[in-house]
C-alpha cells in the first residue's frame, strides 16, 4: 500500500478569534488525514492563541506580516506539500484530498488554485460574494494555495516586500516555470459583518506594497488585477450583473472606493509620504 504525502497546512492569524475556531475544525474534519497544522501568530491580543493550542502543538509567534508569517510555517513543515489557507475560511472535506490527488495523477502539476466562495452579514458583504463569484476560473484573480514544498522553497517562498499581492505572486512565478492545476471544492471566505469603509482600509494598506509587485509583473497581467474595469470577469458575466440591479450597483460603489483607497495607498509610497516597509 502506498503511503499517502504528509501534507502541512500552515495556518497564520493575527486577532482571529471571530473566525479560527471554525477554521480550525475544519481542517481537522477533512477527508485526508495525514496532515500536520503549522501555526504562526503575530501577537494576537486575543483568545487567538489559546484557540490555536487546542488544535496543534505547532504555535509559534513570528512577524511582521503574513508573507514573513508564511515562511517562517514553511520552515518548521514536514509534509511533502504545503497547503496556505486564511485564518478566515472554512474548508469543504474534500479540498485537502483532492489537491493531493491531483498533483500524485499528475506530476507536472506544482501548485493547486483552491476556488473560493464568499459569505458574510449585510449589504457589503453580498457585493463581494457575487463580485468574487466572477472570478471562479479566472487564472489572473484566482491564488493557488496548495504547493510542492521543493517547488516553494525553489521560488524563495512567499515575498516578504508584499502584503496583499503575495497571493498573486509566489503562484505567477511558478507558472513561469510549472503547471498550475485546480480542483471543484471550495474554500468558503467568511467576510463577517464588512463595512465599505474597512474594505478600503484594507485595500490601502494591501497597495503600500504594490509598488514592489508592479517592478515583478508584466503591466498585460497586473492591469487586469488592479484596474477593476479591465477585469474580463465583468464582462463575461454581464447577465449576472443585470440580474441583481441593487448588487451590481453596490458592486460599483464598493469598487470606485477601493480603487481611490488602493491608488492613495500607492502614490502614498510613490510620493515618498509612506514607507512600504511593515
Amino acid at each position: 500500500m502506498i503511503k499517502k504525502p504528509l501534507v502541512s497546512v500552515l495556518v497564520h492569524t493575527k486577532n482571529s478569534k471571530r473566525t479560527i475556531e471554525e477554521h480550525l475544525q475544519s481542517i481537522k474534519s477533512q477527508t485526508y488525514k495525514n496532515i500536520e497544522i503549522i501555526a504562526v501568530d503575530n501577537n494576537s491580543t486575543d483568545k487567538t492563541v489559546s484557540i490555536l493550542k487546542k488544535f496543534t502543538k505547532h504555535v509559534y509567534n513570528f512577524g511582521p506580516e503574513r508573507s514573513a508569517q508564511r515562511n517562517f510555517a514553511a520552515k518548521k513543515a514536514k509534509g511533502a506539500y504545503l497547503f496556505v489557507p486564511d485564518s478566515d475560511m472554512v474548508l469543504q472535506k474534500d479540498v485537502i484530498s483532492q489537491c493531493v490527488d491531483l498533483v500524485t495523477r499528475d506530476k507536472k502539476i506544482k501548485a493547486v488554485i483552491v476556488p473560493e466562495k464568499s459569505i458574510g452579514i449585510g449589504f457589503w458583504a453580498k457585493c463581494k460574494a457575487l463580485e468574487r463569484s466572477f472570478y471562479i476560473g479566472d487564472e489572473t484573480i484566482e491564488a493557488a494555495r496548495f504547493f510542492d514544498k521543493t517547488i516553494f522553497w525553489e521560488m524563495g517562498g512567499y515575498d516578504q516586500d508584499l502584503t496583499g499581492p503575495e497571493d498573486w505572486d509566489l503562484p505567477q512565478r511558478i507558472r513561469k516555470k510549472y503547471k498550475i492545476g485546480r480542483i471543484k471544492t471550495h474554500a468558503i471566505h467568511d467576510e463577517g459583518h464588512i463595512g465599505i469603509f474597512l474594505l478600503m482600509q484594507k485595500k490601502y494598506y494591501y497597495a503600500k506594497s504594490l509598488s514592489n509587485y508592479l517592478k515583478k509583473h508584466s503591466l498585460s497581467v497586473t492591469g487586469r488585477q488592479m484596474i477593476y474595469i479591465l477585469r474580463p470577469a465583468f464582462y463575461r458575466n454581464w447577465k449576472k450583473l443585470l440580474k441583481n440591479p441593487l448588487l451590481t450597483f453596490g458592486i460599483i460603489v464598493m469598487l470606485s472606493a477601493e480603487q481611490c483607497a488602493g491608488f492613495c495607498g500607492f502614490m502614498f509610497v510613490k510620493l515618498g509620504f509612506l514607507s512600504s516597509k511593515k
